[in-house]
């Protein structure tokens, strides 16, 4: 008596949940005529930005008196350094913008925007654990005042135009 009932709502499911499927399905006509969007439908001069970033990993990242100074990887055997005036981060100027990691397997970049060919902004993805290896410390009696004197863009290094 028992496996009968059993049986039965077993079947009695399997109907209802077979009826609540086909009601919920789409017609089958809607289906076939609606195609993916094609990617090239959304390229065209008026989605065309004028901005481009080149992204770098980070090898170090020091906090000094006037800004950071970030050690970056400029190929497979260089290091280029780049000195960020705390003034960037300021709302008067927004040129600069500190964005951090959640711990995990990510790695530490920085982005350089470029606009029109010259330099525009950077953004930089650092961990939010200043124990982690990307972080230093500069020593007390380093004066690095000169160099985020004038500082006005970011030189990666690479050929431009």
């Amino acid at each position: 008596m028992k496996v009968k009932l059993v049986l039965v709502s077993f079947f009695a499911g399997l109907l209802i949940f077979g009826g609540i499927t086909i009601f919920n399905a789409p017609p089958v006509g809607a289906q076939q005529t609606q195609s993916p969007p094609r990617l090239e439908e959304g390229w065209n001069p008026a989605n065309v930005s004028d901005l481009y970033y080149v992204n770098v990993p980070i090898e170090k990242v020091y906090t000094y008196r006037k800004g950071y100074v970030v050690q970056f990887r400029r190929g497979i055997n260089a290091l280029g350094t780049a000195y960020i005036p705390f003034e960037w981060f300021g709302r008067d100027m927004r040129k600069a913008e500190v964005l951090y990691l959640r711990p995990g397997a990510m790695w530490p970049c920085m982005s350089v925007f470029f606009k029109d060919g010259a330099f525009h902004g950077v953004r930089l993805y650092v961990s939010k654990n200043k124990t982690h290896i990307t972080w230093g410390n500069l020593p007390m009696y380093v004066n690095l005042d000169s160099n985020f004197e004038g500082v006005e863009a970011i030189d990666l290094g690479y050929p431009t135009k």
